[in-house]
């Protein structure tokens, strides 16, 4: 199987022998299976029965089950929108950061696969979104990788963790999970006199933007002299 990506092989030359299938029906049919039953769901076999054509007739359009992921992904990032850059690069990173983890819980299974080769347009674009904002708000080389990095991860795995959360959303199993700790609070003190596990203390959005607040101070002070890094 080749592991290049999807965005590096320009697409094939060959006439479409199932011309009413275009590489956009097919990510839209995978996003829909994508989030009916998840990464281990999606086949090509299951995909093709989606939409009522052959397996054969996928691969005129596409490679392999990683092609049509990373195509899928790329698709979820065209959702989260692009505002016009403001004077403020920190709310302009914030705008961006709220949509990508909206996006991100509204297709559970995108978290996962972030860490995947990202070359598709719209994820590009919305890097160099946040990449921009950066700039503006002062980061240049090692700096700037480094904020982008602390921005990223931060909302990667917010989402990651609150889909992940979410889907045992069986109210006995998250009871279930608090009664067990607050028995071993003996040994876990801190945990439980800070609520962990306990949704009901505290709400994901809130916790998400004091969160980010917090990434964006550590952003605005990263290379600066007073706080002991190079400049």
């Amino acid at each position: 199987m080749s592991t290049e990506s999807v965005w590096l092989r320009p697409e094939s030359g060959r006439p479409r022998r199932v011309l009413p299938l275009t590489r956009e029906r097919i990510v839209a049919a995978a996003v829909t299976l994508l989030d009916e039953q998840g990464v281990e769901g999606l086949t090509m076999r299951r995909l093709a029965q989606q939409l009522d054509v052959t397996s054969t007739a996928l691969y005129w359009h596409v490679k392999t089950k990683d092609d049509v992921l990373d195509l899928a992904v790329d698709r979820i990032f065209g959702d989260v929108p692009l505002p016009e850059p403001s004077g403020d690069w920190a709310e302009d990173v914030r705008s961006l950061a709220r949509a990508w983890r909206a996006a991100m819980l509204r297709h559970p299974w995108t978290p996962r696969l972030v860490g995947r080769p990202m070359l598709g347009p719209n994820v590009l674009a919305r890097t160099e979104f946040l990449q921009a904002a950066l700039v503006r708000g002062g980061r240049d080389g090692l700096h700037l990788a480094v904020a982008t990095r602390m921005v990223a991860n931060y909302v990667i795995g917010a989402a990651l963790t609150e889909a992940t959360w979410r889907q045992t959303a069986d109210p006995l199993a998250r009871a279930a999970a608090r009664s067990h700790l607050a028995a071993l609070g003996g040994a876990y003190p801190t945990l439980n006199a800070s609520g962990h596990l306990d949704d009901s203390r505290w709400d994901d959005d809130i916790l998400f933007e004091e969160g980010l607040d917090g990434i964006l101070l550590a952003v605005a002070r990263t290379g600066r002299p007073d706080d002991g890094a190079p400049t």
